[in-house]
């Protein structure tokens, strides 16, 4: 059983079984984080083992990586050869290894260049229509590029929540404007206000 207010992930607690919640989730940092001395095909390998994937299945996972990633020319490569972006997709394919429900990724294009941010946005709409994938980001058009719900956080607390069209409307249809208006009746003018058909009164 789990405690109210706990949190579930594939029906277990993460307060109660922490370690079964984890191989349920993949992960990739804002920094990340790459033994930049090993292969590309090494490096996947080490963290599938490390993941727990079954030794007879870690050949065909590392491949199906490369395939799903796009590290097919680069995967003989050492990963300190690799672009940020490449970089980048190894950093997804360790995420993705072990095949989790979930995949969660903080500020995955910061230091890319233009052209590798649309790759790798590409590159997480097609994830995302496999598995949940749980973005952070501060910046409004990656999330509008690549989500289809949006949760806005202001001090811990949920302020917002709706896909990107609803929450912009949201915002377009209840803006507070304030006037100082001098040498009018105030009544007059009030009354004048509220025949505008854009303004609601509260």
């Amino acid at each position: 059983g789990t405690n109210e207010g706990d949190i579930n992930v594939g029906g277990y607690s993460v307060n109660s079984n922490p370690e079964e919640v984890k191989k349920l989730i993949g992960y990739l940092p804002e920094h990340n984080p790459l033994y930049l001395e090993m292969g590309v095909i090494d490096y996947l390998k080490f963290v599938a083992e490390l993941q727990g994937v079954a030794k007879t299945k870690i050949n065909n996972r590392v491949l199906e990586m490369v395939k799903v990633c796009g590290l097919k020319n680069e995967k003989h490569k050492k990963i300190v050869e690799l672009s940020k972006g490449y970089r980048q997709r190894v950093g997804l394919a360790q995420a993705l290894i072990h095949d989790p429900q979930v995949l969660i990724l903080d500020e995955p294009t910061t230091g890319l260049d233009p052209n590798q941010i649309v790759e790798i946005r590409e590159l997480i709409k097609q994830i995302g229509k496999e598995k949940t994938v749980i973005l952070s980001s501060h910046i409004l058009a990656e999330v509008e590029a690549t989500c289809d719900r949006i949760l806005i956080i202001n001090k811990g607390k949920i302020v917002a929540d709706g896909t990107a069209q609803s929450l912009r409307k949201k915002a377009q249809s209840n803006e507070i404007i304030k006037v100082r208006i001098e040498g009018s009746n105030k009544n007059e003018v009030f009354n004048a206000i509220k025949m505008l058909p854009s303004v609601q009164v509260c």
